[in-house]
């Protein structure tokens, strides 16, 4: 039960699941419960419609532990991984977890100069890429020398400098075991995944989420709740390389649901999808529920196997949540209010806390205040101020920059720079940002980042760029230039 703590401090109690504990490591608790779901179906991929079995992704992930082995890959070192949601992503980022490796998802939508920026941060001795990036991977790998290898997750590269999953996969060079020794990870220390996420003054910042983030969020996701996640089939569009996207691919998989997914949004294939699969439930963006509230297309299929939305990424209006429910007849709908920084969600709703414009009330095992911007006391319910969070989920920190990360975390507490309060019933409420940034389909645009892209042009002396309102996008950037022209 949510209670208010001395200090007007909110807490939910102590997380009483601990599954997580028993296993020595991240990557050693994923194979674990692939190997426990056996011939079960756990993705599908909805394009081509070939279906995996959790016997095929362990033996996969055993097999791509000892390739990246045989590459020179060891603890401590990073993967990158440049790709659309692909099964070969998921096999990938579980191997490396397997040889206690970090992970660093790179947005596949990045320029040069932002893949130089992203890979800067982490220095990753082998990148994965598909198709579809790896041209640019191999054009600013060429001027990064800590990059060994480059390997390329579909059979398209003539290039012989350009290694090839599947050749990887089938070499006789590379030996293998059928089975694959876990080495004790120093949960608490070691990293296992670095999330680019846009800070308010230029390019993305290196988010540092430990092996102990991601399980202590498992954990609070394994909490009994009315929705049976490990029987049920469920949808996402929402991109692996975004941590929204990440940590609800890992979360799916030890929970043993059967995961149904697109690479990118496209309508038919996505309603198609739920209607093929009988898809009981989704993971959403706001965009995509403007999308099933309003668009023409939505009455062509038969979606009345969708028992559960949930939306995140961005506040939800409730005028698009009731849409919903008289078009489609979803009896829950839920939002959940995280950051990368966080591992995720730290506020979620619930049966007993969904009220309008809520984002829920506090998740087991984590400490929650909001605090007044200009003195930092702590406000009881019904005040607004800065929300701020502690707990075992908040990131280690931004690699390489220690100055954003004191600045971020003080004395433990996470300081979001969202503007928000708790009522009476502990139920949270976002009502602004302190921050500048521009929330455009769910991805974090900061307008200083785009204001450095428009002064790159001679011509202009000076930009700023600001968020207009936008139903579908949630937020459009439009640049303001100095000589009074305005481009949207």
């Amino acid at each position: 039960m949510t209670t208010l703590l001395p200090g007007n401090i909110v807490y939910a109690g102590p997380i009483t699941c601990t599954e997580t504990h028993a296993y020595n490591s991240l990557g050693h608790y994923i194979l674990e419960k692939y190997k426990s779901y056996g011939t079960q179906t756990v993705m599908i991929d909805a394009v081509t419609g070939q279906e995996y079995t959790a016997k095929y992704m362990h033996d996969s992930v055993v097999r791509m532990a000892h390739v990246l082995q045989h590459l020179g890959i060891k603890a401590g070192d990073v993967v990158g991984l440049s790709s659309e949601n692909n099964v070969r992503f998921a096999i990938t980022m579980y191997a490396a977890f397997a040889i206690n490796a970090t992970v660093a998802p790179l947005n596949i939508t990045y320029s040069e100069r932002e893949v130089h920026h992203a890979i800067n941060l982490s220095k990753p001795k082998v990148i994965f890429a598909s198709k579809l990036t790896v041209n640019v991977i191999e054009k600013v790998a060429k001027n990064n020398s800590f990059v060994k290898s480059i390997v390329v997750l579909d059979p398209c590269s003539s290039n012989d400098k350009i290694l090839n999953f599947d050749e990887l996969m089938k070499s006789k060079k590379i030996a293998s075991k059928d089975y694959f020794d876990t080495a004790p990870a120093n949960k608490k220390d070691d990293v296992a995944l670095i999330i680019c996420s846009s800070g308010t003054t230029g390019l993305p910042k290196g988010v540092q989420l430990t092996q102990y983030n991601i399980l202590f969020t498992l954990d609070s996701n394994l909490e009994p709740t009315s929705i049976p996640m490990g029987e049920i089939t469920l949808l996402t569009v929402i991109p692996w390389f975004h941590a929204f996207g990440c940590i609800t691919l890992i979360t799916t998989t030890v929970l043993g649901t059967t995961l149904v997914y697109l690479p990118k949004f496209e309508e038919n294939l996505f309603l198609g999808a739920i209607q093929k699969y009988r898809v009981l439930m989704a993971f959403m963006v706001p965009p995509l529920m403007v999308f099933l509230a309003k668009h023409p297309l939505v009455d062509k299929y038969d979606l009345s196997s969708l028992m559960v939305l949930l939306c995140g990424a961005a506040p939800l209006s409730k005028d698009t949540q009731d849409l919903i429910t008289e078009r489609i007849g979803v009896p829950i709908i839920r939002q959940g209010y995280g950051l990368s920084e966080s591992t995720l969600s730290l506020l979620v709703q619930n049966d007993e806390a969904c009220k309008p414009g809520s984002v829920g009330s506090i998740k087991l095992g984590i400490y929650g205040k909001v605090i007044d911007t200009e003195t930092g006391r702590a406000l009881g319910p019904n005040q607004r101020g800065e929300l701020c969070f502690k707990g075992d989920c908040i990131m280690k920190g931004y690699i390489g920059d220690t100055k954003s990360t004191q600045s971020m975390i003080i004395d433990g507490w996470l300081h979001t720079g969202d503007i928000g309060y708790f009522d009476d019933d502990f139920e949270f409420f976002i009502v602004d940002r302190i921050k500048e940034l521009i929330k455009y389909k769910g991805f974090q645009v900061p307008p200083a980042e785009i204001e450095a892209l428009l002064l790159t042009n001679k011509k202009i002396n000076d930009a700023a760029v600001i968020g207009k309102p936008d139903e579908e996008s949630g937020e459009l950037p439009w640049h303001l230039l100095l000589n009074n022209q305005m481009l949207s």
